[in-house]
């Protein structure tokens, strides 16, 4: 039993050795892939179709989920894992790392004076929408490195590419 705590807390500590900022940036720019485009597209659904803010934000962060899971989906079906055993993995990898980045990203675009009522014609939309993914990114880098280092997040998909 004592060599079995002890084998995990060494492995524990070799998963922590591994995060580095680059593999933290690596996998925020995944998950702000996804999250941009989901975004942009309900944004523009929820706008033609003459939707409130409300639903049409509601929209964009499912799409933003759905995005983010289908890229990494995509990635780890094509290492030849199963269906299922990827759903795991992309709702692994990134359920965290999205969610901080929707609040972050829909945060700064609610405190935003004007953005919500901002049409996709005008400047005001697109440059707040990107100061607001930036600043998105910026925060949820950390969260992916933290998570990374204790082999979660995108550390359970990194295996699937070796």
């Amino acid at each position: 039993m004592e060599h079995e705590t002890h084998a995990a807390h060494a492995h524990q500590h070799e998963a922590q050795a591994v995060a580095t900022w680059a593999m933290a940036v690596q996998a925020t720019l995944h998950c702000l892939t996804g999250c941009a485009i989901g975004e942009v597209l309900g944004m523009v659904i929820g706008t033609a179709l003459g939707w409130a803010n409300l639903p049409t934000t509601v929209l964009a962060v499912i799409l933003a989920f759905f995005f983010g899971y289908s890229l990494t989906l995509r990635g780890v079906l094509k290492a030849g894992v199963g269906l299922r055993a990827a759903i795991r993995v992309a709702l692994a990898a990134d359920t965290l790392s999205i969610a901080v980045m929707e609040l972050i990203d829909n945060g700064v675009l609610v405190l935003w004076p004007g953005a919500m009522d901002a049409g996709l014609g005008t400047v005001l939309f697109w440059v707040t929408l990107t100061i607001s993914l930036a600043i998105a990114f910026v925060a949820t880098t950390p969260v992916n490195k933290w998570m990374i280092g204790r082999g979660k997040g995108h550390a359970v998909v990194h295996q699937y590419h070796h």
